[in-house]
């Protein structure tokens, strides 16, 4: 990858930071070499502050770190697109990007997997999913054996309301099991798209 940072008189380049799953665009940073190097070396994005004029790991006091997925060049080797997994609000003010905008994907898979994961960090009482969570992975994986089950009960009728239905909770528990595994949805499709290539 050729960056060219001498295009500007401060060597520095424009770096987009986007989330990696919903697409979102998050902030917009600046990076020299030195910066690019390190968030390389150590997966988190590291900008070259021009207010403190030293290297800013995003997230070094307030534990919001941008962690890398992938890393691009534009066609003029100027500026730097980055994918990361936001850990927290990505602005200073609290907010999830620096446009005051939620971070949420128009895919509702990752939004429902982003509710899955508040259950099973931030847990009630009231939620069913929580309560999964904490009876352990064997019992979630039973759920998903069961709701398989009845999928496959289901696609042998012809009542399509019930099919969707159990098809939907067959999916919903899945992403549990995912999350209880410690994986996303997204590491599924990776694994799928290799399968492709």
């Amino acid at each position: 990858m050729q960056i060219d940072f001498q295009k500007s008189a401060d060597g520095l380049v424009p770096a987009i930071i986007q989330d990696d799953k919903t697409g979102k665009v998050l902030m917009l940073g600046f990076m020299n070499q030195e910066a690019l190097e390190k968030t390389m070396l150590e997966s988190k994005v590291t900008f070259f502050s021009r207010t403190k004029n030293r290297l800013w790991t995003k997230g070094e006091t307030s534990g919001n770190f941008l962690i890398v997925k992938d890393l691009k060049v534009d066609c003029d080797q100027d500026t730097i697109l980055i994918k990361a997994s936001p850990v927290g609000p990505v602005c200073h003010t609290g907010a999830d990007t620096c446009w005051d905008e939620q971070n949420v994907s128009n895919d509702f898979l990752y939004t429902l997997e982003g509710i899955i994961a508040d259950r099973k960090n931030n847990p009630s009482e009231k939620s069913y999913t929580a309560s999964l969570f904490a009876k352990g992975i064997n019992k979630i994986a039973q759920k998903v054996g069961e709701e398989a089950v009845e999928v496959v009960i289901e696609a042998k009728d012809n009542n399509d309301e019930l099919f969707l239905n159990e098809s939907a909770d067959l999916l919903f528990h899945y992403l549990i099991l995912l999350q209880a595994k410690g994986f996303q949805l997204s590491d599924v499709i990776n694994v799928l798209q290799k399968r492709h290539k």
